[in-house]
């Protein structure tokens, strides 16, 4: 159960990742038209540094479970 849940948190982690990524990228194509996407609330860079701390948080989930199959097959 709660290694489905883990698989679950790390997958909606991973896609809010992809779209800070892609709405930075949107968002720095748009202010160099000069238009605004966010209204000036966030930077671009920001929005990357957001999604860089996300992916982070993935891959430690991801290498927890890796750990966890580990122990199970070293159980074995």
């Amino acid at each position: 159960m709660m290694q489905q849940l883990t698989s679950i948190v790390c997958r909606l982690l991973f896609i809010a990742a992809f779209l800070l990524g892609c709405l930075a990228v949107w968002e720095k194509l748009a202010r160099l038209f000069g238009y605004m996407i966010l209204g000036g609330y966030y930077e671009p860079w920001r929005l990357l540094e957001f999604s860089a701390v996300i992916l982070l948080f993935v891959i430690a989930l991801q290498l927890r479970e890796i750990k966890m199959s580990l122990r199970e097959r070293g159980s074995d």
